[in-house]
């Protein structure tokens, strides 16, 4: 009775199956189930491909393993060597999540899915499942999110905090287009990817708030306390810390883009309570004189002196304010 090489248990999640002896009958026979590809493999490069249906094997419809087999004597009468792996090409859904940096090495943490699929079946064999050992649906699945979350963390490391909080979608898309070209490299189709959770430490929290309200110089606050923060973490490091610092800090203390204009000083309006520029003489609110600070005084309360009403002590008595 013939061989019968078949998928017959393949679950909802399973991406590839692999027939357990590597000693193939000629004349078996081999059922390849819709949405289902059936790969010969052997000596670390795939050979004939098999759509759905029941095919025979035969030196005819294996032209590739035959040529190679032709070297051997007597091979038609005899069992040749060579893996079967059918692959489904259905859509599958993946989780990724990554430790990423920003361009002010602000650290993420993000995590998603994506949906993909196989396309070359021949590409994906030779890449993926003999060249990276990946003979198991697990084994793929390692494979692929590692590979994900190493070009996520790169591509991630190209844009600043604001950007990538503000324009995640775009930002996903970019992600996405520059991971759909890898994918291809591979045999596989990147259908979607998705980021449904991006965050950062408590600290950058903060200080996005102060990028994302354009409080004064926050750019520059933001770059300015990472640089302390890289300082204080590389003095924790006997012997390492000189090497590290002088790689880390000038990437760091350069700014990366246009130079801020500090803000004007503001003053509080007594009558009206809006913040208006130091300069200013009149509130552009309410229309109340403003009594510049420097020329504000008070009578000291132990001498009586006039005196600037931000003075700590008296000038001329000495006396605490």
């Amino acid at each position: 009775m013939p061989e019968v090489i078949e998928w017959t248990n393949a679950g909802q999640d399973d991406i590839l199956w692999r027939y357990l002896s590597e000693d193939i009958t000629w004349g078996s026979q081999l059922v390849v189930h819709e949405y289902e590809v059936a790969v010969f493999f052997r000596d670390g490069k795939a050979y004939d491909v098999f759509n759905a249906g029941r095919h025979m094997l035969t030196t005819l419809n294996l032209p590739l393993l035959t040529r190679l087999l032709t070297r051997i004597a007597g091979f038609k009468d005899r069992p040749f060597k060579a893996a079967v792996i059918i692959i489904s090409t259905k859509v599958f859904a993946g989780k990724y999540g990554a430790q990423a940096q920003t361009t002010e090495l602000a650290p993420l943490q993000v995590h998603g899915t994506f949906y993909f699929k196989v396309n070359d079946t021949q590409l994906f064999v030779n890449e993926v499942v003999g060249g990276q050992q990946a003979y198991s649906t697990e084994d793929v699945n390692n494979y692929l999110r590692g590979f994900l979350n190493e070009k996520i963390i790169n591509e991630l490391s190209h844009y600043d905090l604001l950007t990538v909080f503000t324009k995640l979608d775009e930002t996903s898309m970019i992600v996405k287009n520059a991971i759909t070209d890898y994918f291809k490299r591979v045999g596989l189709d990147l259908i979607d990817l998705r980021f449904e959770g991006i965050d950062t430490t408590p600290e950058y929290r903060e200080r996005l708030f102060w990028l994302r309200t354009g409080g004064t110089g926050a750019s520059e606050v933001l770059r300015m306390e990472t640089v302390r923060s890289a300082a204080k973490s590389l003095g924790k490091s006997s012997g390492a810390g000189l090497g590290v610092g002088m790689v880390l800090i000038p990437q760091v203390m350069t700014p990366t883009g246009p130079t801020q204009v500090p803000a004007a000083a503001l003053v509080i309006c007594p009558k009206c309570g809006t913040h208006i520029p130091a300069t200013s003489k009149f509130c552009p609110e309410c229309g109340t004189t403003i009594t510049p600070p420097s020329s504000q005084t008070m009578n000291c309360s132990k001498c009586g002196k006039s005196i600037p009403t931000n003075s700590k002590f008296c000038p001329d008595c000495g006396a605490k304010i």
